[in-house]
C-alpha cells in the first residue's frame, strides 16, 4: 500500500494573497563607515553569513519589535 497524499484544505486564493503580501517591494539604503563595514564583514565571515540583507533585516526587525513591545501604549 502506498502513502496517501495529504491535501491542504486552505483556499488557494488565500494562499495567493498571503504570498503576495510577503513580497518585498520597499527599498531602503543604509550607509556604513569603514569600521562598521569591517565589523559586518568580520561577523559574516566568522559566522558564515552569505546574505547581508538577511542579517540586516533580522537585526532591524528584532530591535523594532522589541522597542514596540517595551513601549506599548498604556491607558494610565
Amino acid at each position: 500500500m502506498g502513502k496517501r497524499k495529504v491535501t491542504s484544505k486552505v483556499d488557494p486564493g488565500f494562499l495567493s494573497r498571503e504570498k503576495d503580501s510577503l513580497i518585498r517591494r520597499n527599498r531602503q539604503v543604509i550607509y556604513l563607515n569603514d569600521k562598521e563595514m569591517a565589523a559586518i564583514t568580520e561577523y559574516c565571515s566568522r559566522f558564515k553569513v552569505n546574505t547581508k540583507s538577511v542579517l540586516f533585516r533580522q537585526a532591524i526587525m528584532e530591535k523594532v519589535l522589541k522597542e514596540l513591545d517595551e513601549n506599548h501604549p498604556t491607558l494610565f
